[in-house]
C-alpha cells in the first residue's frame, strides 16, 4: 500500500502567487458585515432559585444530617 500525500503540490496549484500567497478575489469573504444578523436572545426572566426548591434541598438536607447523629449516637450508645 502506497502513500499518497493528502496536500497539493505548491507548484501545480492554480491560482497561487510566487512565495505562496493569493491574489485578491481569488477566496471568497469570510463573513458577511451586517449587524444584528440573527435573532436576538430573550431576557433571563428567574434569577436565582427559586424559595421552593431552595427549602426541599434544605429540608432533605437536615433529614440527612439528623439521620447520620442518630445514627452516630446509636453507636456510641
Amino acid at each position: 500500500m502506497s502513500y499518497v500525500n493528502p496536500d497539493p503540490e505548491p507548484d501545480r496549484t492554480p491560482g497561487l502567487e510566487p512565495g505562496g500567497g493569493v491574489p485578491p478575489g481569488e477566496t471568497p469573504p469570510a463573513e458577511s458585515s451586517m449587524p444584528e444578523a440573527g435573532p436576538r436572545e430573550p431576557e433571563a426572566t428567574t434569577r436565582g432559585w427559586a424559595k421552593a426548591p431552595l427549602t426541599i434541598i434544605l429540608v432533605l438536607v437536615l433529614v440527612v444530617a439528623v439521620g447520620f447523629l442518630t445514627y452516630a449516637l446509636a453507636l456510641i450508645l
